[in-house]
Order: structure tokens, then sequence, then C-alpha cells
């Protein structure tokens, strides 16, 4: 029997692992989630809260969500994205590299039910409300 490979690109909806999500909102104090995992609205089409927790499709939309919390953040909203780490991508330099703070996470996450830690690197992108 043949094996599928495990290429990110498979998938776009990666669940947060709930330690990780309990770390952050005790430190933040989360009050609005643009992209829950069943969206009732588009969180690209809305404005978002005043401390924002972001875990954006993975997909080639991925840019978009970046420019959208960049944007609310300048905007003086704070925004905390759970995403790979691409720091060889445009986006990546275009709106990460002028975040706040980066946290990169060591190892490979293990989100929701998955047996297997994810196939790519992640990292914490905080634009921190001035």
């Amino acid at each position: 029997m043949r094996k599928q490979p495990h290429f990110s690109s498979l998938r776009m909806d990666w669940k947060t692992p709930k330690a990780v999500y309990q770390v952050l909102d005790a430190e933040f104090g989360f009050d609005f989630d643009p992209c829950p995992p069943k969206p009732t609205f588009d969180g690209l089409a809305i404005n978002w809260g005043g401390v924002n927790y972001v875990n954006p499709p993975y997909g080639r939309e991925l840019p978009k969500w970046i420019k959208k919390g960049y944007e609310e953040w300048q905007k003086g909203k704070t925004v905390v994205f759970l995403i790979p780490s691409r720091t060889d991508t445009k986006w990546w330099h275009d709106y990460c590299m002028k975040a706040s703070e980066i946290r990169y996470i060591r190892g490979r996450l293990k989100f929701d039910d998955q047996p297997n830690p994810a196939p790519f690197p992640s990292a914490i992108v905080i634009f921190r409300k001035e």
C-alpha cells in the first residue's frame, strides 16, 4: 500500500492546539477571532476587535489575512497570528518583519486531533497596539 505524502498545501484548516491558545489568551485577553473554525462571516471584509487572535487558512489566501491584520494593527488594534513560518515569502517580509514581535516555535506543532506534527514550522507573529 502506497502512503500519501503529507503536504501542507493539501490542508488549510489547522485548528489551534488548545494549550497554545490558552497561553496566548492569558497573555493578551483576546476579544475577537476573525476566522473561527466555522465562520459565519467573512473576516477579511469586516473590522476586527481590539485584541485579535488569528489562525488563518494556510493556503493561497494567507497573504490576504496577513495584510488585513497589518492594516487592523495600523488602526490601533492588537493582532496575534499563529501562522506557518514562511520566511522566504514576499508577504513575510512586507508585513511580518514589521511586527512588534515574532516568536518562533521550536519543533513542529501538533494541530487539533492529528497524530503527527505539522509538516511545517510555525510562528507567533504579534502586532501589538502601541
